[in-house]
């Protein structure tokens, strides 16, 4: 069990009796039921987690409570994934935040390989994938 004494970064573990350093992670999905799944588990799996279901949003908090890393839905009404990203890499708060694209099923992964590169992305996931696959670019991403 922890207990958040921190905004989002530290926390104590009452099994282990120790101050936990957390990365914080922001989530930006329009799909309600997805950052709720992946809320659950990043925080099973010890990270700090914000959300955000607009890219204004995003932009917003990026830019008041700093992210370590951003996951992030190409496919949002109003300002996708591409523009949030791009806009983040043109400011110099956010520019070297790690941003890992999520995409749906439908969208063309061709597109998607030349999208993400011109955006700055560190890479990107497809929804629905396994939660250790979404696991295993995080770590690779924040070691």
């Amino acid at each position: 069990m922890l207990r958040f004494y921190s905004a989002f970064v530290i926390a104590y573990s009452l099994d282990s009796g120790r101050l936990i350093l957390m990365k914080k992670i922001l989530i930006v999905d329009d799909e309600k039921d997805i950052r709720d799944l992946i809320v659950k588990k990043l925080t099973q799996n010890q990270y700090a987690v914000i959300t955000a279901s607009t890219g204004q949003e995003a932009l917003f908090i990026c830019n008041t409570n700093t992210p370590d890393l951003i996951l992030l839905d190409i496919a949002m009404p109003g300002m996708d994934g591409y523009e949030v990203c791009k806009k983040l890499k043109e400011d110099q708060v956010t520019k070297d935040i790690p941003i890992i694209l999520l995409t749906g099923k439908d969208l063309d992964p061709k597109g998607i390989i030349e999208h993400y590169r011109d955006t700055g992305a560190c890479g990107y996931i497809p929804k629905p994938s396994t939660f250790q696959e979404l696991l295993g670019k995080i770590k690779e991403i924040l070691g």
